[in-house]
């Protein structure tokens, strides 16, 4: 799997998107407390600081979760002082570079009164986590069948010029015929309709779903790794942070 670069050899802003998107165009759904920020709890479980090296960041994240938080942050393997990892997974973040985009004629808008039956697909297909007020992220779009929801796709991180694609899924009983590869594709059509551009992630074990976006003209950008952090604890520290 070839990784292509952007922008080498300086930070990227898909470096740290939940922290761009946080502070830039998802301001409004943002809970902050300095260096550190995370989305309101029923939108979407994700934290970002502003370095991940600097102690002043993760004392602002101490703050903002509080004794025996939680944070789910990206990028760390080694929690400093005062924290624990509690988990960890293995990702990829791939970006367009060769995606045919283009609107589907059978793709409907989502809203907050499909909330249900969105919630009941994701539990039955897994793409990742979503909660209440996910669809408020962005342009979900969906495919019915007899009136019932069997394909999902939609926007999620929204760093400054990029929008992430997401919970793409299908029905177990519909695989096999096209249906993510439509709404990728549709979902990817009003993002680039704005003039940004499509990115994503993906389970680093999900092989089937990285064969997918690359067959559909994403290249993998990144290796990362996503963590759960628990707050055990004062830390210390570094005013000169």
């Amino acid at each position: 799997m070839s990784v292509i670069a952007l922008d080498a050899g300086s930070p990227h802003i898909l470096d740290n998107p939940a922290w761009a998107a946080l502070t830039g165009p998802h301001a409004h759904f943002a809970e902050r407390i300095g260096h550190a920020a995370r989305y309101h709890p029923d939108v979407a479980p994700f934290h970002a600081l502003s370095d991940d090296n600097a102690p002043r960041a993760w004392a602002d994240l101490a703050a903002l979760v509080g004794p025996g938080g939680t944070a789910a942050v990206r990028g760390i393997t080694d929690a400093p002082e005062g924290w624990e990892v509690v988990r960890t997974g293995h990702g990829v973040q791939l970006v367009d570079t060769s995606l045919r985009a283009e609107p589907d004629p059978e793709a409907v808008r989502l809203g907050p009164d499909d909330v249900p039956e969105i919630l009941h697909l994701v539990a039955r297909t897994e793409p990742g986590p979503y909660l209440p007020r996910t669809v408020e992220l962005g342009t979900y779009l969906g495919i019915r069948h007899h009136g019932r929801l069997i394909a999902l796709a939609g926007e999620r991180l929204h760093p400054p010029g990029w929008t992430e694609i997401s919970a793409v899924c299908t029905d177990p009983d519909r695989r096999g015929r096209g249906l993510a590869t439509r709404l990728v594709r549709a979902v990817a059509a009003g993002i680039k309709e704005r003039g940004e551009r499509p990115f994503l992630h993906a389970a680093a074990t999900n092989a089937d779903a990285i064969r997918l976006y690359e067959s559909l003209g994403f290249t993998l950008r990144r290796r990362t790794v996503f963590s759960l952090v628990r707050h055990t604890g004062a830390a210390a520290l570094d005013e000169t942070a």
